[in-house]
């Protein structure tokens, strides 16, 4: 999976949330988003594309961590 932006990614189901992990270190939590969207950028052969023109813009979102 490589990405210019992100590092990995995680989605948990039954909470409907996306958790990204950028390579600068910061990790985010999207919530409310369908299952169907994390599948769609899993197969997404630019991740940073995809996250830029479907879920950075659209969804809420909880900075997790960030690097000091």
């Amino acid at each position: 999976m490589p990405s210019t932006v992100i590092d990995h990614f995680s989605y948990d189901a039954d909470n409907e949330i996306l958790i990204i992990t950028f390579l600068s270190g910061n990790v985010y939590a999207y919530k409310d988003v369908p299952e169907k969207v994390y599948k769609l950028m899993k197969a997404s052969r630019s991740k940073g594309k995809y996250f830029n023109h479907v879920i950075k813009d659209n969804y809420t979102f909880e900075r997790l961590s960030d690097r000091d």
